[in-house]
């Protein structure tokens, strides 16, 4: 079982408490990338940093709908966990960003999140003696925009969760790891769910954008891809997440529109009847599954099957690593 979701878990703990960890020197690029990840110096008030919206236990996601960035500034979209990002390209619901180093450096800048100048967050960092030696030591170079993104993306390549009881019944061989309820949901899950239509793979992800239904031009008026690319066939179309500990990473949608993963179910099972008049949603959901109760729970049982054994962990079981 990999630790550094617990060790994150315990800076958080311990800064909560008043422990500095900045003294820690990083051992490498990803170690560095982890404090700049958790320090709010990349704020403009310095109030906040990656981890006020990438919880490190809820998979590096957030628990609200959108997220509040300085001054109290509400975003538009969800934030999405931090975590299994290795394999993804692009990132951000609509694209926009073609690699993982673009994707760190972006919440920096937006007014709605950081609202720093990448400029003036990297002459913060060359006035900490300690982070200026710290890029010195591992990049042979002062702070710049290039090395910043590249310790946060290193990072967030560290994020990797591999132990949940799906992958020990799929892949190590743990006959007991799934319960029969879960083992119907999988075979919905590629069946009569269609789920793996777009959920597949490793991440259980396409790293592909879909319409499912909520756009509508109104109250639902995020158009999503199209903002990227200005075709007239992306509209309302969004990134297809990962599904990998999809139990503690609601709220759930680019906008947080659905809170349990009941909701989510139920929306797939008859899209229309929970947002009608949506505008160019997949053919794939132009009819309803026809899901009955029963196959509903199962399908739920399967899902919650793919988080890490880490989210389970106590606080006081987190800190006995560190």
């Amino acid at each position: 079982m990999k630790k550094h979701v617990t060790f994150c878990t315990a800076i958080v703990l311990m800064v909560t408490v008043g422990v500095s960890f900045i003294n820690r020197e990083p051992a490498n690029r990803a170690e560095l990338g982890k404090l700049l990840f958790f320090d709010p110096i990349l704020s403009k008030d310095r109030t906040i940093s990656c981890a006020t919206c990438h919880k490190p236990d809820f998979a590096f996601a957030d628990t609200s709908a959108v997220s509040t960035g300085v001054g109290g500034k509400k975003g538009t979209r969800n934030s999405p966990t931090a975590m299994n990002v290795m394999l993804r390209r692009p990132f951000f619901w609509d694209g926009r960003a073609k690699t993982l180093e673009e994707q760190a450096l972006g919440p920096i800048e937006n007014p709605d999140e950081m609202n720093l100048h990448l400029d003036s967050a990297v002459q913060r960092l060359k006035n900490s003696k300690v982070y200026n030696d710290y890029f010195k030591k591992l990049f042979d170079s002062e702070p710049t925009r290039e090395n910043l993104a590249a310790a946060i993306a290193a990072f967030e390549r560290t994020l990797e969760t591999t132990n949940s009881p799906f992958d020990r019944w799929k892949f190590y061989g743990d006959s007991n790891a799934l319960s029969i309820s879960a083992k119907r949901g999988f075979e919905l899950f590629n069946g009569k769910g269609k789920c793996n239509k777009c959920h597949f793979g490793a991440d259980f992800t396409q790293n592909d954008f879909r319409n499912i239904g909520l756009f509508n031009g109104r109250e639902l008026n995020d158009s999503g891809r199209m903002v990227v690319t200005g075709k007239k066939e992306d509209i309302g179309k969004f990134k297809t997440p990962s599904l990998r500990n999809v139990s503690v990473t609601g709220p759930y949608m680019h906008n947080g529109i659905f809170k349990t993963i009941k909701q989510v179910i139920d929306f797939y099972n008859d899209p229309g009847k929970v947002i009608p008049n949506s505008i160019n949603r997949d053919s794939l959901l132009a009819k309803p599954l026809g899901l009955n109760q029963a196959e509903k729970n199962d399908l739920e049982t399967f899902l919650l099957s793919l988080t890490d054994d880490e989210f389970t962990k106590t606080v006081e079981d987190q800190l006995k690593y560190w």
